[in-house]
């Protein structure tokens, strides 16, 4: 029998939440407040792994002992990282730039636990394609107010998943968390 380490989520969004619920992984969530601003010239992978490194440091001094994990999910086309919209017309333009195309979703994840050394940070990259959506496709679903909080204004989970055509890779990354990456990182640990 393999038994799961209960770990700290350095995040506040409720689809990690939800995801470790659904896999069965005990959990408590204690958000990082973090600057998740870009610096210059970073590009995707290094960037989702350095915040989830930032968040998983943050809060491993306030659960001594704990296994903590961070996690950062962007989406990318054309080489452009595409974050959490601004506002509404943000989200119709990230809408309008994706439809039809495929994309990269990157979440980068960080586990640490203070006593044991060095964070172990990885990253994982799924493929998204989405579906050709019409002005008042796009319409609808920003009004709807689900792709406001969501990196490339959408959320394969919900409403969303009705425009996606077609995924290569592991489905909870786009989620948020790569429920298989994050196992690894935990296992190689628990090998120390």
């Amino acid at each position: 029998m393999i038994v799961m380490p209960k770990l700290v989520l350095a995040s506040a969004s409720p689809r990690r939440a939800e995801i470790l619920r659904a896999i069965g992984w005990p959990f408590e969530a204690l958000p990082a407040d973090i600057d998740e601003s870009r610096h210059d010239h970073e590009d995707a992978e290094t960037y989702v792994k350095r915040v989830a490194q930032a968040k998983a440091e943050i809060v491993t001094p306030r659960v001594p002992g704990a296994t903590v994990v961070g996690a950062d999910t962007v989406v990318v086309i054309d080489g452009k990282i595409l974050g959490k919209p601004r506002d509404e017309e943000d989200a119709r333009r990230m809408l309008r730039l994706l439809q039809g195309r495929w994309h990269q979703v990157l979440t980068g994840v960080a586990v640490f636990n203070g006593n044991l050394g060095q964070p172990r940070v990885a990253h994982e990259v799924t493929e998204v394609r989405f579906a050709v959506m019409d002005q008042a496709e796009v319409s609808w679903y920003v009004a709807t107010g689900e792709p406001m909080d969501k990196a490339g204004a959408y959320a394969i989970q919900g409403l969303g998943a009705r425009f996606i055509k077609g995924i290569k890779g592991d489905y909870s990354n786009v989620v948020g968390l790569p429920v298989r990456l994050l196992y690894e990182l935990i296992m190689a640990e628990a090998r120390e």
